[in-house]
């Protein structure tokens, strides 16, 4: 696959600042410091048809109605280290959602497993059984 930042996002991307929530005194209540991207999928120019489908399909509950993919970020006290953390993560989505799984190759247990399960499985199953009361002349 095709390295993602290479294909250079940025000029589809577009940003928005506000005011973070949260403790932070003084600070929280006049800077602008929390970034929101947004990425329209279906109209993206550097993705293809079937990139789009599985990008809409692995990150539908990150899409909004207006098929906006959103990344918000307000950890970092500063704007422009929250617009890069926001770059970073969009990036990481990307590459995830684009990542095929490998199938998985169904096996059988072997012998010897199935032998030791049995044989822990009669242990408990005798360690319960003498725990009760037997009966008999006390």
């Amino acid at each position: 696959m095709i390295d993602l930042k290479q294909r250079d996002f940025e000029k589809e991307l577009s940003f928005q600042a506000s005011r973070s929530g949260g403790a932070g005194g003084q600070n929280v209540n006049k800077v602008a410091s929390k970034v929101e991207l947004r990425f329209q999928v279906s109209e993206s120019e550097l993705l293809t048809d079937d990139e789009k489908l599985l990008v809409l399909e692995k990150l539908a509950n990150r899409i909004n109605s207006e098929g906006y993919l959103q990344v918000i970020c307000q950890t970092e006290r500063s704007q422009l280290r929250n617009k890069d953390l926001c770059i970073d993560r969009f990036y990481e989505l990307l590459r995830q959602a684009l990542t095929r799984q490998k199938k998985r190759n169904a096996t059988k247990p072997t012998r010897a497993s199935v032998k030791r399960r049995l044989e822990s499985k009669k242990r408990q199953a005798d360690k319960k059984s003498n725990r009760g009361y037997r009966g008999g002349d006390i």
